[in-house]
This record gives C-alpha cells, sequence and structure tokens, in this order.
C-alpha cells in the first residue's frame, strides 16, 4: 500500500520534533571514530545510522577523526576508516574534518572557561583526583586548587602549554560540582599533559584536550545537530550540554544516545584483536575471521548485506545481542540471485566413465544460476575423467543415501545419467577411484523414456579442471567455551577456524580476481582473496555455507 504508515525510530521522532519546533532547521549528523583500530560491524551501524539519518532529511553528513590521543592513533587507522565508510557507501563530500584542525580553537575554550572562574589547573596526581571523587554514595571532596585565582590558572595553563610540566604532574578541570549524583560533573578532567607526537599536529601541543571536552565542540564548531553516540555516553551528556552551555555557542548540538550493535560469539575488542595479529594467529586485522568492516570486505560481504544486517537489527536504546546466523543470513539473501553458480570440487575423488571416448572433450551448457536466468548460460568442458566430492560416493551408504554406490544411477548435474560399476581403493582402503558407464541418451541430464534418478552430483572435468587453495573458516573463537576464558580473560581461541584445502574448479573460476564472488555448488558462496590472488591463480575465501538454521522472526 502507497499510503502505509512506517513505524519510526526513537531518533527519527525526536528528530521530527525538532524540526517541527524550530529547534533546528536541518539536520547534521556527523560519525567520529578515534583512529586507534580497524572499525568493526558495530561501527557499521553507526555509520549507516548518521548517513541514513542526513540522507533521510536531506541534510548533511561529516566525516571526523577523534583524534585527541596520540598514544594509540596512527595514519594506518585512519586510511583504513577512511576505506571502510567509503565501501558502506556513506559520503561525506567534502566534510572531511580531524578533531586536532580544532585544537586552537579548543585551547581559546579552556581559556574562556577559566575567565569565566569554570575551570581551574589542579596539581593533584591521577590517583588523589580518584580518591577526592568519592563514590556513588557519597560526594567528592573539592581539589584544595580549585580556588586559585583567574590570573594564576591563565598563567599555569599557558606555562602547561609551553612545555614547562612533565606529564600527569598538572590538568586542566571543569569546576562544576564535587556532590553531583553523576560522577562525569564532579570537576573533570577536560586537559592534560602529554609529551607525545601526534599524527596530525606533529610536536605543536604537549597538552591535548579530554574527549569529554572535545567532542561537544567539534560538533557545536562544525554545525552538527543531533549527535548520535552509544549508551555508555548517556551518563556523559549532562557534561556535554554544560560544555556548548558554558561556551555559549548559539546553535547547541543535541546529544541522543542508542543501543550498540552486539553480535554472539565475535571478538571486537581491539585490545584482543591486536593480541591476535601480533601472536600470529590471524594475518592482520583484515583477516577474514574477524568482524572489522575490511575483513567481512575481505571475506566477500558486500556493503548491501551490511546494510540489510543493520536496518534487520534497527535502532533502541535497549542493549541486546543478535545471532551471528543473522549476518550470514544477510549475505545469502544478498548472493543469491546477483552471482553466479558454478561448480568445484572441495575434497575431490576421481569419477572414470569407462564407456565414454578416450581424449575427446565436449561442451556442455549450464545456466549461471537457475534461479535468474539474466545471468545468462556458460559451457563446461566434460570428458572421460571427473572429479566428484568424496562424500557424494559411499560403498556401503546407509538407507535413504540418494548419490553414488555400486549398481546405483545418479544424474551429472547439466550432464548425463552415470551407473557406478566399480571403486578402486588405495594402499590404506580409502577409495580412490570410481568407476561408471554414461547413458549417451540422457545428455542435458534427463531421460527419453522418461525415467527418474534420485540423486544429482556436481563434477568438474579433470583435464581442463584448475586446482586452487580454498579456505574454510569456522568462527575464531571456541563456541562452546565461550569468547573469554573465566579465569584470565583470555581468548578462547578455536584451533580448526582456518582449513586449507586443495580444489578442483571448473575453468571459469580460474579467471578471478580480489573480491569476485561465486556460489560454488552445494558448496556454499566463496570469494576470492583479494591478498593472495595472482592472475590465473585464485585463491577462496568461504563467505558462508549455503545451509542455516536462522529464521527471520515473523512480522
Amino acid at each position: 500500500m502507497e499510503n502505509e504508515t512506517v513505524s519510526k525510530n526513537f531518533i527519527e521522532n525526536i528528530i521530527d520534533k525538532d524540526l517541527a519546533e524550530g529547534v533546528y532547521d536541518t539536520v547534521h549528523t556527523r560519525f567520529p571514530p578515534e583512529p586507534n583500530g580497524y572499525l568493526h560491524i558495530g561501527h557499521a551501524k553507526s555509520i549507516l545510522l548518521n548517513y541514513g539519518l542526513a540522507q533521510q532529511y536531506h541534510g548533511k553528513f561529516n566525516m571526523r577523526f577523534d583524534d585527541t590521543n596520540p598514544t594509540k592513533e596512527k595514519i594506518e587507522f585512519v586510511e583504513s576508516i577512511k576505506e571502510d565508510i567509503k565501501w558502506l557507501g556513506a559520503d561525506w563530500e567534502d566534510r572531511l574534518f580531524f578533531a586536532s584542525d580544532y585544537f586552537d580553537k579548543m585551547y581559546e575554550a579552556a581559556v574562556k572557561l577559566i575567565k569565566k572562574g569554570k575551570a581551574f589547573v589542579c596539581d593533584l596526581s591521577a590517583e588523589e583526583i580518584r580518591a577526592y571523587r568519592g563514590t556513588l554514595t557519597e560526594p567528592g571532596k573539592e581539589s584544595p586548587y580549585r580556588n586559585r585565582s583567574v590570573e594564576e590558572n591563565l598563567q599555569l595553563f599557558e606555562e602547561m602549554k609551553n612545555g614547562k610540566y612533565a606529564d600527569g604532574e598538572k590538568v586542566l578541570r571543569a569546576k562544576i560540582d564535587m556532590a553531583s549524583p553523576n560522577m562525569n560533573m564532579r570537576d573533570p578532567v577536560i586537559y592534560r599533559v602529554a609529551h607525545m607526537t601526534h599524527h596530525n599536529t606533529g610536536d605543536k601541543w604537549c597538552i591535548y584536550p579530554m574527549y569529554d571536552f572535545a567532542h561537544p565542540i567539534e560538533d557545536a564548531i562544525e554545525g552538527i545537530t543531533h549527535s548520535i553516540c552509544t549508551l555508555e555516553f548517556e551518563d556523559h551528556r549532562p557534561l556535554y550540554d554544560w560544555v556548548v552551555k558554558e561556551l555559549e555557542y548559539p546553535h547547541p548540538p543535541k546529544q541522543i544516545e542508542f543501543a550498540k550493535l552486539y553480535l554472539t560469539n565475535v571478538v571486537t575488542g581491539k585490545r584482543y584483536i591486536k593480541k591476535l595479529v601480533e601472536d600470529g594467529i590471524v594475518d592482520g586485522w583484515d583477516d577474514p575471521r574477524l568482524v572489522s568492516i575490511a575483513a567481512l570486505r575481505r571475506r566477500g560481504f558486500t556493503p548491501e548485506s551490511i546494510k540489510m544486517f543493520v536496518d534487520l537489527c534497527g535502532v533502541s536504546k535497549a542493549n541486546s545481542s543478535v545471532d551471528y546466523a543473522m549476518l550470514e543470513y544477510c549475505i545469502r539473501e544478498d548472493l543469491k540471485l546477483k552471482r553466479p553458480r558454478l561448480m568445484a570440487v572441495l575434497d575431490p575423488i576421481k569419477l572414470v566413465i569407462d564407456n565414454y571416448p578416450e581424449n575427446e572433450t565436449e561442451y556442455l551448457e549450464a545456466p549461471n544460476n537457475m534461479e535468474n536466468e539474466a545471468l545468462g548460460k556458460r559451457k563446461v568442458p566434460f570428458g572421460k575423467e571427473l572429479y566428484i566430492e568424496r562424500e557424494d560416493f559411499m560403498v556401503e551408504p546407509p538407507k535413504k543415501y540418494k548419490r553414488l554406490f555400486p549398481g546405483t544411477e545418479v544424474r551429472l548435474m547439466n550432464a548425463y545419467f552415470v551407473t557406478c560399476t566399480g571403486f578402486e581403493t588405495d594402499d590404506d582402503g580409502n577409495v580412490s577411484v570410481v568407476h561408471c558407464t554414461y547413458d549417451p541418451a540422457t545428455k542435458g541430464g534427463n531421460a527419453p523414456d522418461g525415467r527418474k534418478v534420485k540423486g544429482t552430483i556436481h563434477w568438474v572435468e579433470a583435464s581442463h579442471a584448475g586446482e586452487v587453495e580454498v579456505r574454510l573458516y569456522e568462527n575464531i573463537v571456541d563456541e562452546e567455551k565461550g569468547v573469554y576464558n573465566k579465569e584470565d580473560g583470555s581468548l578462547n581461541v578455536n584451533p580448526n577456524s582456518l582449513t586449507k584445502v586443495r580444489a578442483y574448479v571448473e575453468p571459469a573460476l580460474m579467471e578471478a580476481k580480489g573480491y569476485d564472488s561465486f556460489q560454488f555448488v552445494r558448496n556454499g558462496f566463496f570469494c576470492a582473496d583479494i591478498h593472495d590472488s595472482k592472475e590465473g591463480n585464485p585463491v577462496f575465501n568461504r563467505i558462508v555455507s549455503l545451509k542455516s538454521s536462522f529464521k527471520l522472526p515473523k512480522a
């Protein structure tokens, strides 16, 4: 129905009210990551939410790096974040900013607070500040330096800027209320001394603003209307509002909090990922077993699948966890009609058709995707010797086994009916070759006499097959034990998270380049690895298997 009302989330309701009441006449959002690691799937929700709201209300979206902590930040992370956001389709146009672009203005803002009697230089150590802060049930104690004169504070703060003091020797604190029930309002630190080289400003500064002071200033300078962040900042909102009010910005931004996106049984903590990288358990921040955006891209996920996933998760105020299977469901849904379905044999045994002519190759027609005729057809080589999956043949099958065993007839997909006549084994008793005969009258996979077969198996012709490495992934963590070891907090790493196999594929797959993705018939969706694929010699990552227990909840 064209007039059907779409239920809005709580953020949209707030924006609608603000626009209707004239609080703002436009919508301006931002995504403000700290460049101290790679972004993960949870950040994708924030990126797409902020960008989506700007698009929905015909407003603007800014990209801004919150680079106020030079101890952990790197240019590598800046570049990776930019690439991830572009890939997700969020366009910041010409509005790429850095918090460090505003360091001069933040210093001026701090001076303004000092002049208003709203900030003071404190000599207490970090431990003493914590001790003075009080508890959730007891008020804090005022710093003995709280009542310094404006003139003394201005002089000391300038000396901090000029490098006179060592790290931790002095801080600048906001003067608010040591008895506030909100711990964040108990004279929080807003500037600290840090003799560190900054990736953007070099050695210009040896004092750096704290995030809670810098962030509202950045938003106000850029004209952000709705500063959308995650729930852990809810208790920081009074400080955010205090900063923009005391600095007298004419159109103060409004902070709104929403629930983070939590995925079950995945590792998102930068500290843990860093350790996995350093210990060589994964091959980088974009290892396909991780859920960084770069890792999901390398594995073969698409921007469309991640957007579908974020939309399904919705926006709420309540924290909850989402099953990883829902993310897998989204990539299956996105790829199933878009990608060609080609044949690859991951655990091969030889199939010899004894009555097929020697040294003959014919080319059979096969649809690229039976559910999407628009993807067309291709020619596939067929001959006397083929590879089939080991699991598609059994010497003594159980009941209801519908594939190949001695005496049975099956269909070779898009080819012929074949009947198993025997098999060979190696020295260890493992089946190495299966023998059969074919019925030439069944070309294309149907019998003219109308007889039916119960099983259809896929295959790859041996003499034209390409041999490739295929990587099969499981969760990086041991799901039975849980993500973290309860005793020491370490990761419970799954030793079987990566299996590499040598597979045979039909010739068309040998032309695959990085990020090209396909469905391998009956085996799942696969993507050519961007790092390790060479021209004419691709390496394939399994994106996801074909089947899942996940079902969308009914509306």
